[in-house]
């Protein structure tokens, strides 16, 4: 049995030439691996302990607690001599010029309009109790239009609206997957997910339809809200979205419903805030408003009460439970409250256009 107090010994020795030797950090670190480390050469020697008498063993293991301790002391002092010899080449280098001119920096970049709309809508949301969701961009026929009650013949499910995928990108079988319409089948994920009411959720995120003109773009962004509950009345639906367009567009804000129809509603309504170029009054400077029309009202959202065929696909009793939704378009809101045109230019990524916001 070889005597491992003399192979510990000469094992520092080694180390101890070894790390006076080093000349950078990385080869400091490359020594301590090789001895200190797991598969390190003090590992290596004490792998036959186990083999000695129970008299030696206290004898070999007072050696290797000093053989680690020291090659940790001469690691510690060797960083320090080479931080030392490391500051005083700087301090020996080409000095400094402080009287040269400063250098301009690069302008900082800072949040695309879209993105500071929807943290907005997000951030208002979250102060009324709601909690921000999110789900897949390539979502499931079931989740995006079944569940929600979306006939098999609804025309949102023709080829000129909706992206299917190719089974074949996605590596293996995926029937009816498709790039998601709309944010809502974060509402069917995120009931199910909960299991029974109450459920508050605003969800944020990027869609996709075969559409592309001065107001439409074949991929957008829209949040979605929902609030399920015992008691939820159409009051309560008119309520938010009226807290929410006044603390959007401005307390001076009024807010309209007209019926509308939406599969995973029932109710359903189109929501409209007062302009907020004209002040609601449908004139400006004297001519009519361009951006309402002359109406004095611009449409904004879809909203209506959760349909209960909904609210079973996902488990919820309707006699029990009752809730509400909403949708918006981020890029609709955007333009309406910065003054824009054309969707497009969210898109184009000119700089003369980002740098304004």
């Amino acid at each position: 049995m070889p005597d491992l107090v003399a192979e510990l010994e000469s094992l520092a020795r080694a180390a101890r030439d070894a790390i006076a030797a080093a000349g950078d950090e990385p080869g400091l670190e490359a020594l301590r691996v090789r001895y200190l480390g797991k598969k390190g050469e003090l590992s290596a020697a004490l792998r036959g302990m186990g083999q000695l008498a129970a008299e030696e063993r206290p004898r070999v293991g007072e050696a290797a607690n000093r053989v680690r301790d020291e090659v940790e002391a001469l690691l510690a002092r060797a960083r320090e001599r080479l931080e030392a010899d490391r500051l005083e080449r700087e301090l020996r280098g080409p000095p400094l010029d402080v009287t040269l001119p400063g250098r301009g920096l690069v302008a900082r970049g800072h949040r695309h309009p879209v993105t500071r709309t929807s943290e907005e809508i997000a951030q208002i949301f979250a102060r009324l109790g709601y909690r921000v969701a999110s789900g897949p961009e390539i979502e499931l026929d079931w989740y995006n239009f079944e569940a929600l009650n979306f006939p098999p013949d609804h025309p949102a499910r023709d080829m000129q609206d909706t992206f299917f995928v190719d089974e074949a990108t996605l590596g293996g079988p995926a029937p009816g997957a498709l790039l998601r319409t709309h944010t809502s089948p974060i509402q069917i994920r995120a009931m199910k997910e909960a299991g029974r009411p109450p459920v508050r959720v605003v969800a944020p995120g990027r869609v996709y339809r075969s559409d592309f003109d001065q107001t439409h773009s074949p991929m957008f962004h829209q949040v979605e809200g929902f609030c399920v509950d015992r008691g939820i009345t159409f009051a309560d639906l008119k309520g938010t979205l009226a807290a929410f367009a006044r603390a959007f567009f401005g307390p001076g804000t009024r807010t309209r419903f007209r019926p509308s129809y939406f599969p995973f509603v029932e109710p359903g309504a189109e929501v409209d805030v007062s302009c907020t170029i004209c002040g609601g009054t449908g004139r400006k400077d004297s001519s009519r408003c361009g951006a309402c029309k002359g109406t004095g009202w611009l449409e904004v959202l879809g909203a209506g009460m959760v349909h209960p065929v909904v609210l079973e696909n996902v488990g919820f009793d309707p006699r029990a439970a009752t809730g509400f939704a909403f949708g918006m378009g981020v890029e609709r809101l955007t333009m309406l409250k910065y003054g824009i045109d054309d969707l497009r230019v969210f898109f184009d990524n000119d700089l003369r256009f980002l740098q304004q916001f």
